[in-house]
């Protein structure tokens, strides 16, 4: 771990990371979640009842677009090649669980790939929702686990 910034450089300018003589290894990191909503508004989304249609596959969809998009969102981001991209979502008793997990075999991580398609899923479904219920909440994103690299495994100790 380092205990420096590594997207500022000597004189403080952000800049982005120079990986030219990183390894590659494979990489992995896991995102997640959480939409808080009705009772009622999940029940129409399990159903299959949304007025926009498979809120559930839409968002999956738009976490995987998401991913691949990073660099286009995140200034300092690498644009990468990623070999695997998933959004998993998981209705829970008035909240839908979104975790998302990518992988790459490169010379940088895939946390901030993991942690948009995690966000974009999760804004997706609010997007397809919000006519049926405007109170819906997104919350508790970050990070689970990211693999690969010099700094190797990290897992996340305390639950979202």
């Amino acid at each position: 771990m380092t205990d420096r910034l590594t997207h500022v450089d000597e004189h403080g300018a952000a800049h982005m990371v120079d990986v030219a003589d990183k390894a590659v290894t494979h990489r992995r990191a896991v995102a997640q979640a959480t939409v808080h909503l009705r009772p009622e508004t999940l029940a129409m989304i399990v159903e299959g009842r949304a007025p926009k249609g498979d809120v559930f596959a839409v968002a999956r969809v738009a976490g995987i677009m998401a991913a691949k998009r990073t660099s286009d969102l995140i200034p300092l981001c690498h644009p990468l090649s990623l070999t695997h991209a998933s959004v998993e979502l998981e209705p829970l008793e008035s909240a839908v669980r979104v975790t998302a997990t990518v992988e790459t075999d490169g010379k940088t991580g895939v946390e901030m790939e993991a942690l948009t398609a995690a966000a974009v899923a999760s804004l997706t479904l609010y997007d397809m929702c919000k006519a049926v219920d405007r109170g819906m909440t997104v919350d508790q994103l970050g990070l689970l686990a990211k693999e690969g690299g010099k700094s190797g495994t990290w897992t996340r100790r305390e639950e979202l």
